[in-house]
């Protein structure tokens, strides 16, 4: 199977920025509170009327420049979201057309916390036999219209922003990906889940009035099973890569889910 590598980085953030002085005017909290909690100081909120697909495509043009790749060469797109600009189209869709990366296939991936990784993965797949050459990974949210400004348990914690990659197959002398740990459980889906909008409680004015188009969450189990979960996968990443944790020389959560990637020679 052929390498594969991360060849270009970029991010987009929001200009909007939403300080802990704002929740101390609306909610019953402090901005000591929440950084005690959450290490959170400021968060970054699109204005009305932007779209995920406008991060995702800024982000995408930075992560292309950095790589040296036009958008006419990539073979495939993979937004990883569960806040697309629509139900349909896909946001890739929508980030192929204003790239002008015709010769691409392009869809979405709903993972939400983990879609970038699952994104990845799937890309990797795509990859591996050298049947595609370049790939863009998109993973995004926007979380500020998703979130109850009255709920002090999600409203201070959630922002908007979008980052990519550009996958090639690199050199010897360059990095590639070693191994991606991906798992799901899928009898924990109401720790965090947005409950209307979709088939069974589909939208309507009642559950517009019930807020049940705002995301829940309970934080307290979430973090505990973020925290088990995140080491357990990159003991596992580390070990079917063959990599001991000496050798690790950065370690970047990505919620519960990793990837492990080295730039050659070390990791």
């Amino acid at each position: 199977m052929k390498k594969i590598g991360i060849l270009g980085t970029g991010s987009c953030l929001p200009e909007r920025i939403i300080p802990n002085s704002y929740f101390e005017k609306i909610l019953d909290t402090t901005d000591e509170w929440i950084v005690t909690r959450t290490g959170i100081q400021t968060r970054r909120m699109i204005q009305p009327g932007q779209g995920l697909s406008d991060l995702a495509t800024r982000a995408s043009e930075r992560a292309l420049e950095m790589a040296g790749i036009p958008p006419e060469k990539l073979d495939v797109i993979i937004v990883g979201t569960s806040t697309a600009d629509m139900l349909s189209p896909s946001s890739a869709c929508i980030v192929q057309h204003r790239l002008g990366a015709k010769r691409a296939v392009a869809f979405d991936i709903n993972a939400a916390c983990p879609g970038f990784i699952y994104s990845l993965a799937v890309a990797q797949k795509f990859m591996q036999d050298g049947s595609y050459d370049h790939a863009l990974v998109v993973g995004g949210e926007i979380i500020s219209n998703r979130i109850d400004f009255k709920d002090r348990a999600t409203c201070v914690l959630f922002g908007d922003g979008a980052g990519a990659v550009v996958l090639g197959h690199p050199s010897q002398e360059e990095g590639e990906i070693l191994n991606i740990d991906i798992e799901s459980d899928g009898d924990l889906w109401s720790l965090i889940h947005v409950p209307g909008g979709g088939s069974r409680i589909p939208l309507s004015q009642k559950m517009l009035e019930k807020g049940l188009h705002y995301v829940k969450m309970q934080g307290n189990e979430v973090f505990k099973y973020a925290v088990r979960t995140m080491a357990d996968s990159a003991i596992k990443a580390m070990k079917a890569a063959g990599v001991t944790s000496d050798e690790i020389d950065w370690f970047i959560p990505i919620r519960p889910i990793h990837v492990l990637w080295t730039w050659w020679p070390t990791v």
